[in-house]
């Protein structure tokens, strides 16, 4: 005797094709066999990701702006800063002033005093903000800040003007540490958050629309 899937036959009878027990054929383990692929599915998924970042943080680097050369010096109370900046405009910001889209630049001062074990105290600060239009019938530029404001005939004019900071007062003498240590930071950039909101996303994708120095640091003691 012998046992089948439909019951017992004896020993030696015909086995019927009919009779014959399928073949169980196991579904597909979900631990087994996906288990490989999910992994392999997130790690594309994070690849992904990470080169879109990656194409994108490309993309909107900002050009940069040279700091040439930053110096304090005190006279009387007043401590002076003059910094020299190589500002040169995309072909985009020229474009954009062409069709009388205004363009804002700002400098940014700030003072630490270093202290050891501890984290850099900020002592003083100043900024100033340029704007910056081109009026096609009189074929001028004009640079405000303010209610001041001048015209030039060419944009490597204004370039240069902005560029150009000669002893500006940014903190009083009398609130420093004579012979203390500091530290002095100076930057400029086009502040994209000043244009209209359409230029803001482009500001945001393209690097033609981004223009920053970075902050340019140096030692001073009063």
């Amino acid at each position: 005797m012998w046992c089948s899937g439909h019951g017992t036959l004896p020993l030696g009878a015909p086995r019927r094709r009919g009779l014959e027990a399928p073949v169980a054929r196991m579904p597909p383990s979900p631990c087994i066999d996906r288990a490989p692929i999910a992994p392999r599915r997130r790690f594309l998924r994070t690849l992904a990701v990470l080169c879109a970042g990656a194409a994108f943080a490309n993309a909107a680097l900002a050009d940069e702006i040279a700091v040439a050369s930053a110096s304090l010096r005190v006279d009387e109370d007043d401590v002076l800063l003059s910094a020299e900046f190589g500002l040169a405009l995309t072909p985009a910001l020229e474009q954009a002033l062409d069709k009388g889209i205004a363009l804002y630049f700002t400098i940014d001062f700030e003072l630490l005093r270093t202290r050891a074990f501890w984290f850099p105290e900020k002592v003083a600060e100043w900024s100033i903000t340029y704007r910056v239009a081109y009026s096609s019938l009189t074929r001028q530029y004009r640079v405000s800040s303010g209610p001041l404001g001048q015209a030039f005939e060419s944009l490597d004019d204004v370039e240069r003007f902005i560029g150009h900071v000669a002893s500006r007062p940014v903190a009083k003498a009398s609130d420093l540490a004579k012979g203390a240590n500091y530290e002095a930071g100076v930057r400029m950039k086009l502040d994209v958050n000043q244009l209209p909101k359409p230029f803001q996303l482009n500001a945001l994708a393209s690097r033609d629309w981004q223009l920053a120095s970075d902050w340019y640091r140096f030692d001073f003691t009063p």
